[in-house]
């Protein structure tokens, strides 16, 4: 019996000593480091755009399983002194595993501006919409740089089956007046365009119609893809353009000015 007790106690002390070797469930989500990222950087964004009549930024997505593709670019903007910030059009994770956001939000925090990231259909997987909302914030989100709204969206409507609605029109409603005085032109920002089988394509014509309601609408831009493309979706002007998947090594750069915005492709 007293063995059993010096074998028992050491056999505690080994575990107590070693703890930080036991690996947790790859879905249970413990969040180390950084969290509510985004809204972290949005108040970088707005305040070193406030005032500015012409803002430059970066949309790229779907760094999913392209690691060091993502370093790369994170190396290739860093070499920039002309980019206000960059948007992730979403799928960060692969398999909505805890540690693959925590990954790529460390890399991605390497950048020398700030950043955002939307949710993607597969940051929808397992557990991930829970670390995806501890890491980064809220799915639906909007902030203001310059003059130019920028309206971040979930539209991963088939991973919620539908349950939940996906776009949510009420907040894209009540963001035509939040902050109206502060903001004369919009940009629409997803990871699934619409027409595209993760969107709930029931309501695609009527999100667009609310789209359309803001003032000064410039373009939208999503990504999920995984190649760069852009389309005229409802044939009425109003530019949706497709960000490609990192692996591919790409990102579009958009500059708005008070008379025009301008679009091209950097290649890294």
């Amino acid at each position: 019996m007293k063995l059993f007790q010096v074998l028992k106690f050491y056999l505690i002390t080994i575990l107590m000593a070693g703890c930080d070797l036991i690996d947790y469930h790859p879905y249970d989500v413990r969040i180390s480091g950084e969290t509510n990222v985004n809204a972290h950087n949005i108040e970088k964004i707005e305040a070193s755009c406030k005032g500015k009549d012409t803002i430059r930024f970066i949309t790229m997505g779907d760094s999913q399983r392209w690691y060091d593709e993502t370093e790369d670019f994170v190396k290739h903007v860093n070499q920039r002194n002309d980019i206000d910030f960059v948007i992730h059009g979403g799928d960060v994770s692969d398999f909505g595993v805890t540690d693959e956001f925590l990954w790529q939000r460390d890399i991605m925090n390497k950048l020398k501006i700030p950043y955002v990231v939307i949710i993607g259909n597969h940051d929808c997987l397992g557990t991930g919409k829970d670390a995806y909302q501890a890491i980064f914030g809220e799915t639906n989100f909007s902030f203001i740089a310059g003059h130019v709204k920028f309206i971040c969206l979930n539209t991963n409507a088939l991973e919620y089956d539908y349950s939940s609605p996906i776009p949510d029109l009420n907040f894209i409603e009540n963001e035509l007046t939040n902050r109206e005085s502060e903001f004369d032109k919009t940009v629409f920002s997803m990871h699934v365009r619409p027409f595209c089988g993760d969107f709930n394509n029931n309501v695609a014509n009527i999100f667009h119609q609310y789209v359309k309601k803001f003032p000064g609408i410039q373009f939208c831009t999503a990504a999920h893809e995984h190649h760069l493309f852009q389309e005229d979706l409802f044939n009425d002007s109003i530019i949706y353009y497709m960000s490609d998947c990192m692996k591919h090594k790409n990102y579009n750069i958009f500059t708005i000015t008070p008379k025009e915005y301008k679009h091209e492709v950097v290649y890294y």
